[in-house]
């Protein structure tokens, strides 16, 4: 059997972490993902609302770099999930759990997660499994600090995503 979804949307509203009892991290929230086509009424796309789950790491990850109107994908599985509501009435969401989470823009100038402006590439820095990316190689590990191929970073404010 195969269950894998992928989605790519804008974030509705900014995640919510959580920690279940044993301390697991775990956010939510929910993406408006337009549909690949036009209403032929009125010629706009329609907007689906999916929520997300997100666990461990990549919901820290979430939590942290990700906020309300952020371009993002989402790569998991769809899961239905059984619930009662306040009244006793039996209730059934359909959720993405997410396995990976990308970045697909890149971060507002004055965005309220960290101030200064970075370039994430269209594809997305993902993080999913909870092992952060390895880090640059410093120029004493026998990278070159010059010439024609590098140049130093002038506003670097050591404010890295991961």
């Amino acid at each position: 059997m195969l269950n894998h979804i992928i989605i790519m949307g804008r974030l509705a509203r900014d995640p919510e972490l959580r920690h279940t009892q044993s301390g697991t991290p775990v956010a939510t929230f929910r993406m408006a993902v337009d549909r690949d086509f036009k209403d032929k009424n009125t010629g706009e796309r329609a907007t689906d609302w999916i929520d997300v789950v997100a666990w461990r790491g990549t919901g820290e990850f979430v939590s942290r770099y990700l906020s309300k109107g952020r371009l993002a994908v989402v790569e998991g599985r769809l899961q239905m999930r059984d619930w009662t509501d306040k009244d006793g009435n039996r209730r059934t969401t359909a959720e993405v759990v997410a396995d990976n989470v990308y970045f697909a823009d890149s971060r507002r100038d004055g965005d309220d997660r960290g101030g200064s402006s970075y370039g994430a590439p269209s594809y997305g820095g993902s993080y999913g499994s909870g092992r952060p990316a390895a880090p640059a190689a410093p120029a004493d590990y026998g990278v070159p600090s010059g010439g024609d191929q590098f140049a130093e970073l002038a506003d670097d404010d050591g404010d890295l995503p991961f």
